[in-house]
């Protein structure tokens, strides 16, 4: 069987411009490493191809000519995900489409019932490695369709939903691909080569704005820390890449293994290794052995959820007591080396102008390094969702593609969508401010931190402040939601799109669907 995995292209801007970071698809290249040996398996990851996605996807799946494509689609993905599977129709009309990913996990019954699926025939829910794995053989002849767990198909067009498939033992599961069967590449963190790694999967707190638990459960799994170094010698020896981002969900849950872990990797004497990891507040306060170590080993930043600001707020996510664990996680982490990138989630009930402009100040008060600030997206399934629905206060039901981190899908006690939108941006122009490097960040690159704050800075703050002069702040407001709204439009996708009359397509169900 020859198989095409295929990530999706479309980005949102992680600490700085969208185009200064594209990372490697982890989902994908997982699943196709684990597909048995004698079948052929290609990998294209289309955050690369995001110019010319229909004249790359034309040349190379004509080439391949694969029996079976795979696509990976988050919530916010989706459509762009539904326009690829038309393009990849019309240039492959007999070629089978199996879609996976946290959105077909969340939502196959909806899929199942809405007609822009037709052109799909597999789903795989939950963990893919295993049911991908075991369809791929059943297409092949040597395995059969209705006892994979996990998968969904088609019976006389009819959709069929085996049972749920039981998680992955990891201790099994082989290497990802990284080699010359990833079609694409050029991965980057501005000028430096990125790779991604995994070390667990799972996390056992119980945020009810986060969808995890419906890919894993409430669980929390860690790989055997020889296989992690394989991985990671892979990065490092084979990939030549010293840059690494960790895509675990919270690494740090078990701060016992964490040790282990990094002690299994100064053992290896890694020279200018560079990790990037995810974590949650409560762990990084409360063991500062265990972010020592980690500095040790070669962990440089640390991605903190703080969420937010106020306590009602933190106890309507079920987050209360964060706020002084993450001064403490920062002042740990400064501690020992390690850069702190500090998220805050915008959009909670109880917010108004004032809070969204107190949640800015914090950032500035915390000295996090960077911050990735994000609104709050009412993700299908969630508790969360359903609490906001309750009072009224989603804005945005289902038009998914908005549900990226950047739009108000809902509005507040106090502010409307579009009220909440502007003070989102406006506040972070004139509270959070122009980056100004914090004391950490100044000792760890003197050069390049004065370098930005004596030019690089002034010279656009000067060139922004006379627009803003001239044009006033709603101009400029204008123009950064025009961009927002281009960022993962794709022109050579347009005509596949299933609502042409809206730029926020919905979910058609079918004409005989009487719900």
């Amino acid at each position: 069987m020859k198989v095409v995995l295929i990530s999706m292209p479309d980005v949102i801007p992680i600490i700085i411009h969208e185009a200064a970071i594209h990372m490697p698809n982890h989902g994908i290249a997982c699943l196709g490493g684990n597909v048995d040996g004698h079948h052929e398996v290609s990998l294209i990851d289309l955050i690369r191809k995001r110019k010319k996605i229909a004249p790359y996807l034309r040349k190379t799946l004509q080439r391949i000519k694969p029996d079976l494509i795979g696509l990976s689609t988050m919530t916010w993905q989706y459509q762009t995900c539904l326009a690829l599977i038309g393009l990849i129709k019309e240039i492959l009309p007999q070629v089978k489409i199996a879609v996976g990913g946290y959105h077909t996990t969340l939502m196959s019954q909806e899929m199942a019932d809405c007609s822009d699926t037709d052109p799909v025939d597999f789903m795989i829910r939950g963990e893919g490695e295993e049911t991908f794995r075991r369809l791929v053989n059943a297409l092949e002849g040597t395995d059969r369709m209705d006892s994979i767990p996990g998968l969904s198909y088609k019976n006389d067009g009819r959709w069929v939903h085996n049972a749920p498939g039981a998680l992955c033992d990891l201790s099994r599961l082989k290497l990802p691909i990284r080699d010359k069967r990833r079609l694409t590449g050029g991965y980057h963190f501005m000028y430096s080569k990125i790779e991604v790694l995994e070390t667990s999967r799972g996390c056992t707190r119980n945020c009810n704005f986060c969808s995890i638990n419906h890919m894993y459960g409430r669980s929390y799994r860690t790989y055997p820390i020889e296989r992690i170094i394989a991985d990671l010698d892979d990065i490092y020896f084979n990939k030549k890449t010293r840059l690494v981002f960790i895509t675990d969900d919270n690494m740090v849950l078990n701060p016992k293994w964490v040790l282990e872990v990094c002690d299994a990797i100064i053992a290896r004497k890694y020279r200018n290794l560079n990790l990037v990891v995810q974590a949650d507040c409560i762990s990084m306060a409360k063991n500062e052995a265990m972010v020592e170590k980690m500095a040790q080993a070669g962990f440089r930043s640390v991605f903190l959820g703080i969420e937010n600001v106020s306590e009602q707020n933190l106890r309507t996510m079920e987050k209360a007591g964060v706020v002084e664990k993450a001064r403490q996680a920062v002042a740990n982490c400064h501690r020992h080396g390690i850069m702190v990138i500090g998220g805050l989630i915008f959009g909670l009930p109880d917010d108004d102008e004032e809070a969204v402009r107190r949640n800015y100040q914090f950032l500035n008060e915390l000295e996090a390094d960077a911050s990735y600030c994000q609104m709050l997206s009412p993700f299908p399934k969630t508790p969360l969702r359903e609490h906001l629905l309750g009072e009224g206060l989603v804005t945005n039901l289902d038009h998914y593609d908005r549900y990226n981190g950047l739009w108000a899908n809902v509005k507040t006690r106090h502010l409307e969508a579009d009220q909440l939108q502007y003070a989102f941006w406006y506040h972070r122009q004139v509270t959070l401010g122009w980056w100004n490097p914090s004391p950490f960040a100044r000792s760890q690159g003197r050069l390049w931190t004065s370098a930005w704050t004596h030019a690089v800075k002034p010279v656009m703050k000067y060139f922004v402040d006379r627009q803003i002069h001239r044009d006033g702040w709603e101009k400029r407001y204008r123009q950064y939601i025009k961009g927002l709204e281009e960022m993962n439009r794709f022109e050579d996708l347009k005509r596949f799109s299933s609502s042409k009359e809206t730029s926020q397509p919905r979910m058609h169900k079918r004409d005989n669907d009487p719900s």
